[in-house]
């Protein structure tokens, strides 16, 4: 039998369009052995994993404009924009529960995707090789500038999109057969190069990690030659590609909460419409 792996894109709470997707790949009976995420693609894969449909848009829809959650005073008191203790904490403890149990104890293989501070390069964490995923989650999802570093194992990373903005090739080079992926941006999308001005802010702020400093500003560059790929691969058939069918406006901290679940249900319409093509690809 195939290996299968689902790979997923972060971009904040544009992951809205990846929890539909997933959701109706939950509702259709859809199998992976291994799930691999980055930034909020990492947050949404855990939900998978932890076999919890629905949760991903519980949480953001839910508390999107709860202080608690996101916002200035998150980033004030934080010093991230996303308060993770409340993530991790009470919403995952008691408010919307989330089952660590399933999720350590399943058989898929769940990697979260995450960058060194100390030399710009990319981190894989897998849960069952490392001996608390949590930070690593946390860690893959902390924004340049939003967030503070996250140590993992001894060394401080950031943001997983600063080094791989969409995790394709690692479960290729795993020998995975059938692998899908799930973007949170249109098909042609393309990233502007980092303005002069913040150039400058990252330099200061991250004077002491030149690496990471570097590592920000070829983003774009990478990012644009990843896109370049998923298309080649995409056309030869090596790899499955849902993403949205139009261009995305909701922002990284969007709070109207009209634009998060209109595009929950754009993820969930597309992937409804490419389910022939997606079990075609899967079942070959």
């Amino acid at each position: 039998m195939s290996r299968k792996a689902l790979a997923l894109e972060g971009g904040s709470l544009r992951c809205l369009f990846s929890a539909g997707v997933t959701d109706l790949m939950m509702e259709e009976g859809l199998l992976w052995d291994g799930v691999i995420g980055v930034s909020a693609g990492a947050l949404t894969g855990v939900n998978i994993v932890a076999g919890q449909k629905g949760r991903t848009a519980a949480v953001n829809l839910g508390y999107v404009n709860d202080p608690r959650y996101m916002g200035f005073r998150s980033l004030v008191k934080n010093k991230s924009i996303f308060n993770f203790d409340f993530l991790f904490g009470e919403i995952s403890d008691t408010l919307i529960p989330l089952d660590r149990e399933t999720f350590k104890n399943s058989p898929i293989k769940y990697t979260a995707v995450a960058t060194s501070c100390i030399d710009g390069g990319v981190r894989y964490y897998e849960k069952s090789q490392v001996e608390d995923i949590y930070p690593a989650i946390r860690a893959s999802a902390s924004l340049p500038l939003l967030a503070p570093m996250v140590t993992v194992e001894g060394e401080p990373c950031l943001d997983g999109g600063l080094s791989v903005s969409i995790p394709y090739k690692k479960p290729l080079e795993e020998g995975y057969d059938k692998v899908v992926v799930v973007t949170t941006r249109e098909h042609g999308y393309r990233k502007e190069p980092v303005s002069r001005a913040m150039a400058r802010v990252y330099a200061r702020v991250y004077r002491r990690y030149p690496e990471l400093v570097r590592a920000i500003l070829n983003v774009p560059r990478h990012y644009n030659a990843e896109l370049g790929e998923i298309d080649r691969l995409e056309a030869e058939g090596k790899i499955f590609v849902i993403r949205p069918r139009e261009p995305v406006t909701v922002s990284r901290t969007e709070k109207d909460v009209e634009k998060l679940q209109a595009l929950y249900d754009q993820g969930q319409e597309v992937c409804r419409g490419a389910l022939p093509k997606l079990r075609e690809y899967l079942e070959s």
